[in-house]
C-alpha cells in the first residue's frame, strides 16, 4: 500500500464506523448537493488516501479516535508523502478540500471532533493551467474542414453540427451530446433558447446562432435514423448515441490538417468560444452564465488568456517591444 493510500487501500484501513461516515457524508453530498458521480468518486479516494495514510502512520485501522489526534505535523507528513509520490499542488490541494469538508461534516455530528488542526492545513498554491482556445481564424477553418474526409455526409453534417455547438454556444461535449430530439426544433431555430443540462444537474439557457441551426437543420436533413423526443439527438453510425471519441477523432484529423497544436480538442472550441467573446467586449458575468460555472473565478482565468494574448500582439508588433542591440 502505497504511504498516502488508494481508494481500496484506504477502505481496509478504515474502522466500520469511520468507514460508515463516509459513506453517509458521501451520500449526502450526491443527494442535498448534487455532486456529480466523478466529484464524489474523486472525493471518495481523497479522504480515504488520507485514512489509509494514518493507518500507516499511526498503525492500526484509523478511526475516529485517530481523526481526534491529528495533529499540524500529522497533516505536513501527509502532504509530504503525497508528494514523494508525484502528486502535484492542485491534486493536493483537491485532496486537501475533501478532506476539509469530510471533517466539517463529522465535526457537527460529534460533539467531542475538533477538526482544527485539519481546517487550519494551508492547502499548497498552484497556478491553475490557462485554458488553451484556439485563434478565430483557426476556429473558422475547423469549422470548415471538420470530417470533410467522412464518406457518408450525414456524419459529416453531424460532426460539423457538434463542434458548432461547442464553438457557438459554448457547451460542453457531453452538453451536445446529451441533447435529445425533444431539442431538436430549438436547436434549428436561429433565435431561440436551448435549455441546458450542465455539471451538477444545473439548468442553462442558451441562444442558438444562424450557423449552429444551420448545421444542425443539414444534419436532421440527412441522418438516417428517425429522431425521437427521447433518443439521442446526435447519433452514431450504428443509430446509437454518438461516442464522445468520435468528435475527439474528428478534431484530431482537422487538427492535423490544419497543422494545428494538440490542444487544439474539442474542449479547446469552448475555450475558444469564452475566450472570443471576452476578446469582442462580451461582459465577464454573462459569459459565466452562458458557460454554466458556478463561480465567476472560473471564469475570470480566460481574462488572463485575453491579457497574455494581447502581449504576444504587443510583442510581435509594436516597434519598442523588442530589446535594442
Amino acid at each position: 500500500m502505497t504511504a498516502t493510500g488508494g481508494a481500496s487501500a484506504g477502505r481496509l484501513a478504515i474502522s466500520p464506523a469511520l468507514r460508515d461516515a463516509l459513506a453517509t457524508w458521501l451520500a449526502h453530498l450526491g443527494a442535498l448537493n448534487e455532486a456529480s458521480d466523478h466529484t464524489i468518486n474523486a472525493y471518495r479516494a481523497d479522504v480515504a488516501g488520507f485514512l489509509g495514510f494514518l493507518a500507516l502512520h499511526h498503525g492500526g485501522a484509523a478511526g475516529l479516535d485517530q481523526l481526534r489526534a491529528v495533529e499540524t505535523r500529522d497533516m505536513r507528513a501527509w502532504m509530504a508523502a503525497a508528494r514523494a509520490e508525484g502528486r502535484n499542488s492542485r491534486s493536493l490541494a483537491r485532496a486537501l478540500s475533501a478532506l476539509k469538508g469530510f471533517c466539517r461534516w463529522l465535526a457537527d455530528r460529534e460533539a467531542d471532533f475538533d477538526p482544527t488542526a485539519i481546517l487550519s492545513t494551508r492547502a499548497p498554491r498552484h497556478q491553475r493551467p490557462l485554458p488553451r482556445p484556439l485563434d478565430e481564424g483557426a476556429a473558422r477553418e475547423v469549422m470548415a474542414v471538420i470530417s470533410d474526409d467522412k464518406s457518408q455526409p450525414w456524419v459529416q453534417a453531424r460532426d460539423v453540427a457538434v463542434a458548432t455547438l461547442l464553438y457557438g454556444a459554448g457547451l460542453r461535449i457531453s452538453e451536445a451530446l446529451g441533447l435529445t430530439g425533444r431539442d431538436a426544433a430549438t436547436a434549428c431555430k436561429a433565435g431561440a433558447s436551448l435549455r441546458i443540462l450542465g455539471k451538477g444537474g444545473k439548468e442553462r439557457l442558451v441562444p442558438v446562432i444562424p450557423a449552429a441551426a444551420e448545421a444542425t437543420a443539414r444534419y436532421l436533413q440527412l441522418c438516417p435514423y428517425p429522431v425521437e423526443p427521447d433518443t439521442a439527438l446526435f447519433r452514431g453510425v450504428r443509430g446509437g448515441p454518438l461516442n464522445p471519441r468520435m468528435i475527439t477523432r474528428a478534431m484530431e484529423a482537422a487538427r492535423l490538417r490544419l497543422g494545428l497544436p494538440a490542444s487544439a480538442t474539442p474542449h479547446a472550441l469552448r475555450h475558444s468560444f469564452a475566450t472570443h467573446l471576452l476578446a469582442a467586449g462580451g461582459d465577464l458575468r454573462v459569459i459565466q452564465e452562458l458557460l454554466g460555472h458556478a463561480k465567476l473565478a472560473t471564469t475570470q482565468i480566460y481574462t488572463s488568456v485575453d491579457a497574455a494574448r494581447l502581449m504576444e500582439v504587443y510583442a510581435k508588433a509594436h516597434p519598442r517591444a523588442k530589446p535594442t542591440d
